[in-house]
C-alpha cells in the first residue's frame, strides 16, 4: 500500500472528512484491521483564507508547494489537497514535488463523464465558481460544462462555506437556500449537480432532495484510495 499525503486544513471541517473517507475505503478493500497509510500536514485556515480574500495566489502555491514537498521527503508516494479552492495553485504545487498529484477536478470530471454528464451545475467558493481552473478543465479535459447560479446566490453560497460550514455550523435555512440554488440551476440545463466545496457535502446530502450530487470530497478520496492500493 502506498502513503498517501495529504494538504489539508482548508478547513479542517472537511479535512476529517477526507481522513474518514480514506481509512474507510482501505478498510473496505482490504478487510481485517487495514487502515490508510496517511501523512498530513494541515493549514492554519486562517492562514489561507487571508491569503486568498488578498488574492495572493504566488504566496499560496509557496506555501502548499512547501508543504508538498515536506510530505514527499516525509515518505508520501501520492499526494491530495483536501480542498476545491486551493487547486488554484494546483499546477505549481505539482510542479514542486516528484509524486503524482491527484486534481480533485479530473476525478469528479472523470465520474461524470462515467455517467454520460455533458452539463452540471457547479457550487462553491466564488474562486471556484468565477475562477477558471476548475470550470475549464472540466470543459476541456472531458467536454463537461458547468453552469453556476447568478452573482448574488454565488455570494450567499460563498458566505455559508466561510461563515457557517468552515465553523462547524450546518443551518437549516442555509441548506433550504441552497436547495433552491440546486433547483434553479436544475430548471436551467443542468443535468447534475457539483458540490465543488468540500466542505457543501456537510450540509447537503442525497436524502435532501433527488437531484443527482457529486461530492466532490467523497470522488476524490476514492480515486486516492484506489491509486494507493493499485499495484505497480
Amino acid at each position: 500500500m502506498k502513503t498517501i499525503g495529504i494538504i489539508g486544513g482548508m478547513s479542517w471541517e472537511s479535512t476529517a472528512t477526507y481522513y474518514r473517507l480514506l481509512n474507510e475505503g482501505v478498510k473496505e478493500a482490504l478487510g481485517g484491521l487495514h487502515s490508510a497509510r496517511i501523512l498530513l500536514y494541515s493549514f492554519d485556515f486562517d492562514d489561507i483564507e487571508k491569503l486568498q480574500a488578498a488574492d495572493d495566489w504566488d504566496e499560496s502555491a509557496a506555501r502548499l508547494s512547501d508543504a508538498a514537498k515536506g510530505l514527499q521527503q516525509g515518505g508520501a508516494d501520492l499526494l491530495i489537497i483536501a480542498t476545491n479552492t486551493m487547486h488554484r495553485v494546483a499546477d505549481e504545487v505539482a510542479a514542486a514535488i516528484d509524486i503524482p498529484l491527484l486534481h480533485i477536478a479530473d476525478a469528479s470530471g472523470r465520474r461524470l463523464a462515467a455517467d454520460g454528464i455533458k452539463k452540471a451545475g457547479l457550487l462553491g467558493t466564488r474562486f471556484t465558481m468565477e475562477q477558471d481552473f476548475y470550470r475549464k478543465r472540466l470543459a476541456d479535459n472531458f467536454g463537461i460544462e458547468l453552469l453556476i447560479p447568478p452573482d448574488e446566490e454565488r455570494g450567499t453560497v460563498h458566505k455559508m462555506i466561510y461563515e457557517e460550514l468552515c465553523r462547524g455550523i450546518i443551518s437549516d435555512d442555509s441548506r433550504q437556500q441552497c436547495l433552491q440554488i440546486i433547483e434553479a440551476l436544475a430548471e436551467a440545463g443542468a443535468e447534475a449537480m457539483v458540490l465543488g466545496c468540500t466542505e457543501l457535502p456537510l450540509l447537503v446530502q442525497p436524502r435532501h432532495t433527488p437531484f443527482r450530487l457529486y461530492d466532490t470530497t467523497a470522488i476524490h478520496a476514492q480515486e486516492a484510495v484506489a491509486a494507493a492500493l493499485k499495484k505497480t
